[in-house]
């Protein structure tokens, strides 16, 4: 048995059904929060309590888990009592102040806001790059926090070593338009309301994002929006080489803020040392995780990536250069990341003992 098909048991199907595991998620009421209990459901993980907890705006707001409607609960530390793994999907303050409360319960931790990238013992992870790296599964009794790494470091990883592996690449450039639902509900209230109010002449409201996003594309923000792209850019990056391996051939990268609610777009110029056969350069790319729609109809788009777990590619000749070729590419940027924190769960609850280990 391969190692990559290994994993895939190790991570996913060696979590015993009868061995029910009590979750929490901080941040339940946020896009993140929403879409990692719908991963939850759909990945049959084998809970047997979900708590979505959050703000005080959020409190007493009903969520659906699956079958069930529960109410969104204060952050308090008395919460993480008995829990087996807690995801943060919150901003990176409340995880800052809450996830050691967490851990000392003896609760494993996901951060999905990413708070946790710098602490010693945290790990980025992407379970997706490590099967396709065939990466050997490690068990661990103890795990730091494992952070869920950017779902644009992902695609990224995920394309650029298949592409290897099919020809001598030299360079990789990649722009990706950035949508609004990265900044969280807030982000997309904020498009809206520009959208409506630009339409009515009206004064726009530039509290998320310091500039107009509806009806433009910008490669930087208002200084006084937080996090900057810059900061972003550096984050997907420094997750890249994480995931994929400092040796690996890092692209050069331009984020832009496009005004869409959903999903990643992705221009990615490809410079190899050969003339590229792209049919055989498409199939090489396909397989888990990557899809090659085809049709005008069902071409990469935002829009059509939704709700969708797969990344969709389409491969472009370069005009201008036969060694050289472009992936028009699509992803559901809070899908992946739900689908990578979930993952992560799943490897580190394989071997894990519950509660705290003395």
């Amino acid at each position: 048995m391969s190692s990559k098909v290994k994993s895939r048991i190790l991570s996913h199907e060696s979590l015993d059904a009868d061995h029910l595991f009590r979750v929490a998620i901080v941040g339940g009421a946020t896009l993140k929060g929403k879409e990692v209990a719908e991963m939850l459901e759909a990945r049959n993980f084998p809970f047997a309590d979900i708590k979505l907890l959050d703000d005080d705006e959020s409190l007493g707001q009903l969520e659906a888990v699956g079958d069930e409607v529960t109410f969104i609960q204060k952050v308090r530390a008395d919460e993480f009592r008995r829990l087996d793994v807690t995801f943060f999907a919150s901003d990176p303050e409340c995880t800052g102040k809450t996830w050691k409360i967490a851990r000392d319960e003896g609760s494993a931790i996901v951060d999905l806001s990413f708070a946790l990238e710098d602490e010693p013992e945290a790990a980025v992870r992407s379970p997706w790059i490590e099967r396709e790296l065939r990466k050997p599964f490690t068990p661990e009794l103890q795990p730091g926090p494992w952070v869920a790494a950017h779902p644009v470091a992902v695609v990224l990883a995920l394309l650029a070593l298949r592409a290897q592996r099919a020809v001598p690449v030299k360079r990789i450039t990649a722009t990706v338009f950035e949508p609004a639902s990265e900044h969280g509900q807030k982000g997309l209230d904020e498009l809206h309301e520009q959208t409506v109010n630009l339409l009515s002449f009206q004064q726009i409201p530039k509290s998320i994002f310091d500039t107009q996003v509806a009806f433009n594309l910008v490669a930087r923000y208002g200084e006084h929006s937080r996090p900057a792209l810059a900061e972003v850019e550096s984050r997907v990056l420094k997750h890249y080489q994480h995931i994929a391996g400092h040796d690996a051939l890092l692209p050069s990268l331009l984020l832009i803020q496009a005004p869409v609610f959903h999903g990643h777009v992705f221009a990615i110029h490809v410079d190899t040392d050969q003339i590229v056969d792209v049919e055989a350069l498409a199939q090489a790319l396909a397989g888990e995780h990557v899809s090659l729609p085809l049709g005008a109809a069902n071409a990469p788009s935002n829009v059509n990536v939704a709700g969708q777990a797969d990344v969709q590619v389409l491969v472009i000749p370069d005009a201008s250069q036969p060694r050289a070729f472009w992936l028009w590419a699509a992803a559901d940027n809070l899908r992946i990341a739900a689908a990578t924190a979930v993952e992560c769960a799943e490897n580190i609850l394989v071997t894990r003992p519950r509660g705290k280990v003395q």
